[in-house]
Protein backbone atom coordinates (compact mmCIF):
# COMPACT_ATOMS: atom_id res chain seq x y z
CA UNK A 1 0.00 0.00 0.00
CA UNK A 2 1.32 3.40 -0.98
CA UNK A 3 -1.72 5.68 -1.13
CA UNK A 4 -2.95 6.84 2.28
CA UNK A 5 -5.72 9.28 3.21
CA UNK A 6 -5.57 11.06 6.57
CA UNK A 7 -8.74 12.62 7.96
CA UNK A 8 -8.23 15.17 10.74
CA UNK A 9 -5.16 17.38 11.11
CA UNK A 10 -5.19 18.49 14.71
CA UNK A 11 -2.14 18.19 16.94
CA UNK A 12 -2.09 14.43 16.43
CA UNK A 13 -3.27 13.97 12.85
CA UNK A 14 -0.88 16.53 11.38
CA UNK A 15 2.10 14.84 13.01
CA UNK A 16 0.95 11.43 11.81
CA UNK A 17 0.50 12.68 8.24
CA UNK A 18 4.01 14.16 8.24
CA UNK A 19 5.49 10.88 9.41
CA UNK A 20 3.78 9.08 6.52
CA UNK A 21 5.08 11.65 4.05
CA UNK A 22 8.61 11.27 5.41
CA UNK A 23 8.29 7.50 4.98
CA UNK A 24 7.54 7.96 1.28
CA UNK A 25 3.81 7.34 1.20
CA UNK A 26 1.47 9.19 -1.13
CA UNK A 27 -0.70 11.10 1.35
CA UNK A 28 -3.99 12.88 0.77
CA UNK A 29 -5.24 14.91 3.72
CA UNK A 30 -8.53 16.42 4.75
CA UNK A 31 -9.37 18.78 7.58
CA UNK A 32 -12.60 20.63 8.18
CA UNK A 33 -10.59 23.86 8.56
CA UNK A 34 -8.52 24.18 5.38
CA UNK A 35 -5.84 26.34 7.07
CA UNK A 36 -4.62 23.33 9.05
CA UNK A 37 -4.11 21.36 5.86
CA UNK A 38 -2.20 24.00 3.87
CA UNK A 39 1.20 23.53 5.60
CA UNK A 40 1.21 19.84 4.66
CA UNK A 41 0.99 20.70 0.96
CA UNK A 42 4.54 22.03 1.18
CA UNK A 43 5.60 18.59 2.42
CA UNK A 44 4.00 16.88 -0.56
CA UNK A 45 0.47 16.10 0.61
CA UNK A 46 -2.56 16.43 -1.65
CA UNK A 47 -5.32 18.44 0.01
CA UNK A 48 -8.82 17.04 -0.39
CA UNK A 49 -12.02 19.06 -0.24
CA UNK A 50 -14.00 16.44 1.71
CA UNK A 51 -13.50 13.06 3.40
CA UNK A 52 -15.14 11.51 0.34
CA UNK A 53 -12.64 13.19 -1.96
CA UNK A 54 -9.74 12.06 0.23
CA UNK A 55 -10.91 8.45 0.17
CA UNK A 56 -11.45 8.02 -3.55
CA UNK A 57 -8.05 6.59 -4.46
CA UNK A 58 -6.73 5.55 -1.04
CA UNK A 59 -5.60 2.04 -0.25
CA UNK A 60 -5.84 2.89 3.45
CA UNK A 61 -7.82 5.63 5.20
CA UNK A 62 -6.74 6.85 8.65
CA UNK A 63 -8.88 9.09 10.84
CA UNK A 64 -7.71 11.06 13.87
CA UNK A 65 -10.66 13.13 15.05
CA UNK A 66 -12.03 14.76 18.17
CA UNK A 67 -14.97 12.56 19.18
CA UNK A 68 -17.80 10.27 18.09
CA UNK A 69 -19.66 13.06 16.30
CA UNK A 70 -16.63 14.13 14.27
CA UNK A 71 -15.81 10.51 13.42
CA UNK A 72 -19.39 9.79 12.41
CA UNK A 73 -19.49 12.85 10.13
CA UNK A 74 -16.14 12.03 8.50
CA UNK A 75 -16.99 8.42 7.79
CA UNK A 76 -20.75 8.28 7.23
CA UNK A 77 -21.84 11.88 6.71
CA UNK A 78 -23.15 13.33 3.46
CA UNK A 79 -19.60 13.64 2.05
CA UNK A 80 -18.19 10.86 4.22
CA UNK A 81 -15.20 8.72 3.35
CA UNK A 82 -17.07 5.42 3.55
CA UNK A 83 -19.21 6.24 0.50
CA UNK A 84 -16.10 6.57 -1.68
CA UNK A 85 -13.85 3.94 -0.10
CA UNK A 86 -12.86 1.22 -2.53
CA UNK A 87 -13.88 -2.28 -1.43
CA UNK A 88 -10.83 -3.86 0.16
CA UNK A 89 -9.30 -0.59 1.29
CA UNK A 90 -8.28 -0.74 4.94
CA UNK A 91 -10.12 1.73 7.17
CA UNK A 92 -8.57 2.76 10.48
CA UNK A 93 -9.82 5.14 13.13
CA UNK A 94 -7.24 6.27 15.68
CA UNK A 95 -9.52 8.73 17.46
CA UNK A 96 -10.45 8.24 21.10
CA UNK A 97 -14.04 7.08 20.69
CA UNK A 98 -16.78 5.31 22.57
CA UNK A 99 -16.75 1.53 22.27
CA UNK A 100 -20.34 1.60 21.00
CA UNK A 101 -19.52 3.85 18.04
CA UNK A 102 -16.33 1.97 17.17
CA UNK A 103 -18.31 -1.25 16.83
CA UNK A 104 -20.99 0.47 14.75
CA UNK A 105 -18.32 1.88 12.46
CA UNK A 106 -16.70 -1.53 12.06
CA UNK A 107 -20.07 -2.97 11.04
CA UNK A 108 -20.59 -0.17 8.49
CA UNK A 109 -17.12 -0.81 7.05
CA UNK A 110 -17.80 -4.54 6.75
CA UNK A 111 -21.07 -3.86 4.95
CA UNK A 112 -19.10 -1.77 2.46
CA UNK A 113 -16.54 -4.54 1.92
CA UNK A 114 -13.71 -2.82 3.77
CA UNK A 115 -11.61 -4.34 6.58
CA UNK A 116 -11.53 -2.11 9.65
CA UNK A 117 -9.01 -1.47 12.41
CA UNK A 118 -9.49 0.65 15.48
CA UNK A 119 -6.15 1.93 16.70
CA UNK A 120 -6.28 4.73 19.26
CA UNK A 121 -2.90 5.88 20.50
CA UNK A 122 -1.07 6.83 23.65
CA UNK A 123 1.13 9.90 23.42
CA UNK A 124 0.43 13.49 22.48
CA UNK A 125 1.72 16.10 20.04
CA UNK A 126 5.48 15.51 20.58
CA UNK A 127 5.13 11.74 20.14
CA UNK A 128 3.00 12.18 16.99
CA UNK A 129 5.63 14.47 15.47
CA UNK A 130 8.48 12.09 16.40
CA UNK A 131 6.73 8.90 15.24
CA UNK A 132 6.75 7.57 18.79
CA UNK A 133 3.06 6.80 19.31
CA UNK A 134 1.83 3.51 20.77
CA UNK A 135 -1.06 2.05 18.79
CA UNK A 136 -3.70 0.15 20.80
CA UNK A 137 -5.16 -1.94 18.01
CA UNK A 138 -8.40 -3.87 17.84
CA UNK A 139 -9.54 -5.91 14.88
CA UNK A 140 -8.63 -8.87 12.71
CA UNK A 141 -4.99 -9.93 13.13
CA UNK A 142 -4.41 -10.33 9.39
CA UNK A 143 -5.69 -6.82 8.69
CA UNK A 144 -3.48 -5.36 11.40
CA UNK A 145 -0.49 -7.25 9.99
CA UNK A 146 -1.21 -5.87 6.51
CA UNK A 147 -1.23 -2.35 7.95
CA UNK A 148 1.86 -2.74 10.16
CA UNK A 149 4.34 -1.03 7.82
CA UNK A 150 2.10 2.05 7.74
CA UNK A 151 1.54 2.05 11.48
CA UNK A 152 5.27 1.53 12.07
CA UNK A 153 6.03 4.81 10.28
CA UNK A 154 4.04 6.62 12.97
CA UNK A 155 4.81 4.61 16.10
CA UNK A 156 7.25 3.01 18.50
CA UNK A 157 5.04 -0.05 18.94
CA UNK A 158 1.74 -1.65 17.91
CA UNK A 159 -0.16 -3.74 20.46
CA UNK A 160 -2.97 -5.97 19.18
CA UNK A 161 -5.43 -6.17 22.08
CA UNK A 162 -8.16 -8.29 20.52
CA UNK A 163 -11.34 -7.76 18.47
CA UNK A 164 -12.80 -4.37 17.57
CA UNK A 165 -13.66 -2.51 20.77
CA UNK A 166 -10.60 -3.73 22.64
CA UNK A 167 -8.48 -0.75 21.64
CA UNK A 168 -11.18 1.78 22.53
CA UNK A 169 -11.72 0.12 25.90
CA UNK A 170 -8.00 0.17 26.72
CA UNK A 171 -7.64 3.79 25.58
CA UNK A 172 -10.50 4.90 27.82
CA UNK A 173 -9.00 3.02 30.78
CA UNK A 174 -5.65 4.68 30.05
CA UNK A 175 -7.10 8.17 29.80
CA UNK A 176 -9.30 7.64 32.85
CA UNK A 177 -6.19 6.99 34.90
CA UNK A 178 -4.34 9.92 33.31
CA UNK A 179 -7.28 12.24 33.93
CA UNK A 180 -7.54 11.27 37.60
CA UNK A 181 -3.81 11.90 38.04
CA UNK A 182 -4.03 15.29 36.32
CA UNK A 183 -7.00 16.42 38.41
CA UNK A 184 -5.36 15.25 41.64
CA UNK A 185 -2.08 16.97 40.73
CA UNK A 186 -3.91 20.24 40.09
CA UNK A 187 -5.46 20.10 43.56
CA UNK A 188 -2.17 19.11 45.20
CA UNK A 189 -0.44 22.07 43.55
CA UNK A 190 -3.19 24.40 44.77
CA UNK A 191 -2.66 23.20 48.35
CA UNK A 192 1.10 23.73 48.02
CA UNK A 193 0.68 27.26 46.69
CA UNK A 194 -2.07 28.31 49.10
CA UNK A 195 -0.18 26.98 52.11
CA UNK A 196 2.96 28.98 51.43
CA UNK A 197 5.26 26.00 50.91
CA UNK A 198 8.25 26.47 48.65
CA UNK A 199 6.50 25.44 45.47
CA UNK A 200 9.50 24.24 43.49
CA UNK A 201 10.93 22.23 46.38
CA UNK A 202 7.54 20.68 47.10
CA UNK A 203 7.00 19.70 43.47
CA UNK A 204 10.49 18.20 43.31
CA UNK A 205 9.53 15.91 46.19
CA UNK A 206 6.39 14.79 44.35
CA UNK A 207 8.08 14.39 40.98
CA UNK A 208 10.97 12.35 42.33
CA UNK A 209 9.04 10.37 44.92
CA UNK A 210 6.39 7.66 44.71
CA UNK A 211 3.78 9.89 42.96
CA UNK A 212 6.25 10.86 40.22
CA UNK A 213 4.75 9.23 37.16
CA UNK A 214 5.78 10.51 33.71
CA UNK A 215 2.45 12.37 33.58
CA UNK A 216 3.02 14.06 36.95
CA UNK A 217 6.54 15.08 35.93
CA UNK A 218 5.61 16.44 32.52
CA UNK A 219 2.26 17.98 33.32
CA UNK A 220 3.49 19.38 36.62
CA UNK A 221 6.25 21.36 34.91
CA UNK A 222 3.70 22.97 32.59
CA UNK A 223 1.42 23.71 35.54
CA UNK A 224 4.26 25.39 37.44
CA UNK A 225 5.19 27.50 34.42
CA UNK A 226 1.53 28.18 33.56
CA UNK A 227 2.46 27.06 30.06
CA UNK A 228 -0.82 26.05 28.46
CA UNK A 229 0.26 25.73 24.84
CA UNK A 230 -1.67 22.72 23.63
CA UNK A 231 -0.19 19.25 23.65
CA UNK A 232 -3.54 17.75 24.63
CA UNK A 233 -6.56 20.05 24.82
CA UNK A 234 -8.45 20.16 28.09
CA UNK A 235 -11.85 19.82 26.41
CA UNK A 236 -10.70 16.53 24.89
CA UNK A 237 -9.89 15.16 28.33
CA UNK A 238 -13.39 16.09 29.45
CA UNK A 239 -14.73 14.11 26.48
CA UNK A 240 -12.50 11.13 27.25
CA UNK A 241 -13.48 11.09 30.92
CA UNK A 242 -17.15 11.27 29.95
CA UNK A 243 -16.75 8.28 27.63
CA UNK A 244 -14.71 6.40 30.26
CA UNK A 245 -17.30 6.87 32.98
CA UNK A 246 -20.02 5.65 30.60
CA UNK A 247 -17.94 2.61 29.60
CA UNK A 248 -17.28 1.80 33.24
CA UNK A 249 -21.01 1.86 33.91
CA UNK A 250 -21.62 -0.35 30.86
CA UNK A 251 -19.27 -2.87 32.45
CA UNK A 252 -20.90 -2.61 35.87
CA UNK A 253 -18.20 -0.41 37.43
CA UNK A 254 -18.90 3.03 38.86
CA UNK A 255 -15.77 5.10 38.20
CA UNK A 256 -16.28 7.41 41.17
CA UNK A 257 -12.84 9.01 40.92
CA UNK A 258 -13.43 9.38 37.21
CA UNK A 259 -16.68 11.19 37.90
CA UNK A 260 -14.93 13.60 40.27
CA UNK A 261 -12.15 14.29 37.76
CA UNK A 262 -14.67 14.68 34.94
CA UNK A 263 -16.50 17.31 36.97
CA UNK A 264 -13.23 19.14 37.56
CA UNK A 265 -12.54 19.26 33.81
CA UNK A 266 -16.12 20.31 33.17
CA UNK A 267 -15.64 23.25 35.56
CA UNK A 268 -12.41 24.19 33.78
CA UNK A 269 -14.16 24.17 30.41
CA UNK A 270 -16.94 26.32 31.87
CA UNK A 271 -14.25 28.73 33.08
CA UNK A 272 -13.05 29.19 29.50
CA UNK A 273 -10.02 26.90 29.67
CA UNK A 274 -11.23 24.18 27.30
CA UNK A 275 -9.04 25.11 24.33
CA UNK A 276 -5.89 25.29 26.46
CA UNK A 277 -3.63 22.41 27.38
CA UNK A 278 -4.81 19.87 29.93
CA UNK A 279 -2.42 21.49 32.44
CA UNK A 280 -4.77 24.48 32.62
CA UNK A 281 -7.04 22.50 34.94
CA UNK A 282 -4.63 23.69 37.64
CA UNK A 283 -6.02 27.23 37.33
CA UNK A 284 -9.28 26.36 39.11
CA UNK A 285 -7.99 26.68 42.66
CA UNK A 286 -4.70 28.57 42.34
CA UNK A 287 -4.00 32.06 43.65
CA UNK A 288 -3.69 34.58 40.84
CA UNK A 289 -0.28 35.70 42.08
CA UNK A 290 1.24 32.20 42.19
Amino acid sequence: MKSIAVLGLGNMGAGMARRLLKAGYEVTVYNRTRERADPLAADGAVIATSPKHAAEHAEMIVAMLADDNASRAAWTGEAGALSAARPGAILMDSSTLSVTWVRQLAAAAAAHGCPFIEAPVTGSKPQAEAGELLFLAGGDAATIDAARPILAAMSRAIVHLGPVGSGATMKLVNNFLCGVQAAALAEALAVIENSGLNRDAAFDILANGAPGSPLVKGLGKRMLARDYRVNFALHLMLKDMTYAVAEGARNGVALRMGEAARDQFRAAVAAGLGDRDLAAVSELDRPVSA
